[in-house]
């Protein structure tokens, strides 16, 4: 079992602004992925989820669902990146038949997440800064 420690994570407001800032940017349905080369040889991730995407209990379990993907697929996300995920503006419309962002979030799957994740980062990941 792998753990999701703190040199896997983003941890200042710095890193997030480099990354986004100079980062590559790709986007589906439910999530925006900016890459940007680190100086190690793995991957590490930043999520900020918006308050405007739902309240405290949807946005936590946005972020809960998009570190279990990242910790799970770590194989297959390009490694030696920084990768901030941002949930898409309008992800509640994405899921088949929800009404809210509550209702949304409980249809929301760990493997739609992953899906997304994977190859959003494996896009964003092959270019080299």
């Amino acid at each position: 079992m792998s753990s999701f420690t703190k040199n896997k994570r983003l941890l200042t407001n710095h890193d997030f602004r480099h990354v986004i800032g100079i980062g590559a940017r790709a986007g589906d349905r439910l999530l925006v992925v900016y890459a940007s080369a680190n100086d190690t040889e793995q991957a590490r991730i930043g999520i900020s989820v918006a308050r405007t995407r739902g309240s405290a209990v949807v946005r936590n379990r946005l972020k809960r669902l998009v570190r279990e993907a990242f910790r799970l697929n770590l194989a297959k996300i390009p490694p030696g990146f920084d990768y901030v995920v941002l949930v898409g503006s309008n992800w509640p419309k994405k899921i088949n038949g929800a009404t809210c962002p509550a209702d949304a979030v409980k249809k929301l799957t760990l493997a739609m997440i992953t899906d997304s994740l994977v190859a959003l980062a494996g896009r964003s990941g092959r270019r080299r800064d």
